[in-house]
């Protein structure tokens, strides 16, 4: 299992705007896949945005326009920016990102949305 470092959650107010960040650079692989999840208190975890090996995005519907997923390949590190920030995207948010080794898991990063 990869050590994967996630950044950038914390605190915002209705509005705002965060970058997560998964980085694996520890980890001598290129991304092949990333994967961005949630789980907020009380409900499943849900798919929030991927990209997949062959490079297609997808987001869920409740994004409505509002996050982008993205990598840096040089910096081996994945990103979510998430702008317009609602209460209800207050959650864990966690990366999986495929290597070589297959698919790994960061430990999760705090997003709160509250005024």
């Amino acid at each position: 299992q990869v050590q994967l470092v996630e950044s950038g959650g914390g605190v915002v107010q209705p509005g705002g705007s965060l970058r997560l960040s998964c980085a694996a650079s520890e980890y001598n692989s290129p991304i092949y896949s990333i994967d961005w999840y949630r789980r907020s208190p009380g409900k499943n975890r849900e798919l929030v945005a991927s990209i997949s090996t062959a490079g297609d995005t997808t987001y869920a519907d409740f994004v409505e326009g509002r996050f982008t997923i993205s990598k840096d390949a040089a910096k081996k590190t994945a990103y979510l920016q998430m702008n317009s920030l609602k209460p209800e995207d207050t959650a864990v948010y966690y990366c999986l990102l495929g290597l070589d080794n297959g698919k790994n898991w960061g430990r999760g990063t705090q997003v709160t949305v509250s005024s």
